[in-house]
């Protein structure tokens, strides 16, 4: 498809990103809560910042290549924060930006626009915040995020709008599913209408795409290995029950589950569940 609105550029570009989580925040600070929180770490030299200009000309650029079936994976070179990369969701209804990075820069934007634009952007959790509200400016584009997670929004603006309750639709063919799993705001992206006619899962690390790719898992804390609540994982496999998807994209470059996704989801919260609650005895 084609896009309709031009692109604005870059302005966002000293302020402050944590370099530990790629979050940007809208004016200086001494921490960053993201990394504060047990969930994710303060990085081993201590509170460190950079900005998107600083990024530029350290030699990041912006990365394009397809992910899948109408999917372009969205990065930069090298990696900023975490390593996660976005997902350009390519819809005849218009373009969705799943999850978000800490860069963007002028070229990146014109790649972007090139495959049709963005109409809106939904993100998973507060680690992928990257700078999407500079995302979500430049690309005139509302940035969708659960009303659960707002405290953790470093640079609010109104072009974020909060969503609540279990399930939100955002485009035709397209809701996002608060499965709330490693943060309470914690959400999925399921798209009906995928070029292969079986629906996609984009789950971030909210479902976290393992590396033998047949499988998920369910983390409240990645890094630091901290096991999700059984009866979380019980609540958000309920919501997801009713989608059928047979491709489940996860949070970095090529983890995707590439077939019988649903199942896979399935049997992996039943494998953790067993590990977790099995008694030895």
């Amino acid at each position: 498809m084609s896009s309709s609105k031009r692109v604005t550029p870059v302005t966002g570009l000293r302020l402050p990103i944590c370099r530990t989580c790629g979050v940007q925040y809208g004016a200086p600070r001494d921490d960053c809560p993201i990394c504060l929180d047990e969930r994710q770490y303060v990085g081993w030299e201590g509170q460190q910042w950079t900005t998107l200009a600083d990024l530029r000309a350290d030699g990041r650029r912006g990365q394009l290549d397809e992910e899948g079936p109408g999917v372009l994976g969205v990065g930069a070179a090298p990696s900023v924060g975490v390593g996660q990369r976005a997902l350009l969701i390519r819809s005849e209804s218009g373009n969705v930006l799943w999850d978000c990075v800490g860069y963007l820069d002028d070229d990146l934007a014109a790649g972007i626009e090139e495959s049709g634009g963005i109409s809106a952007i939904a993100v998973s959790h507060p680690h992928f915040y990257g700078v999407m509200t500079e995302w979500g400016r430049v690309f005139d584009a509302p940035v969708y995020v659960h009303a659960a997670d707002r405290d953790w929004v470093g640079r609010p603006d109104p072009v974020i709008e909060y969503w609540t309750g279990d399930t939100h639709p955002i485009a035709p063919g397209m809701t996002l599913i608060n499965a709330g799993t490693h943060f309470a705001g914690g959400t999925v992206l399921h798209w009906a209408d995928d070029p292969e006619g079986r629906g996609a899962l984009f789950s971030g690390d909210i479902f976290m795409v393992v590396m033998d790719r047949r499988w998920v898992s369910f983390m409240y804390s990645i890094p630091n290995f901290i096991p999700e609540r059984p009866s979380t994982i019980r609540r958000a496999l309920a919501l997801v029950e009713p989608f059928a998807f047979e491709r489940v994209y996860g949070a970095f470059w090529k983890r995707v589950v590439s077939a019988d996704g649903a199942a896979a989801v399935r049997r992996s919260a039943e494998r953790y569940l067993r590990f977790v609650l099995e008694d030895d005895a």
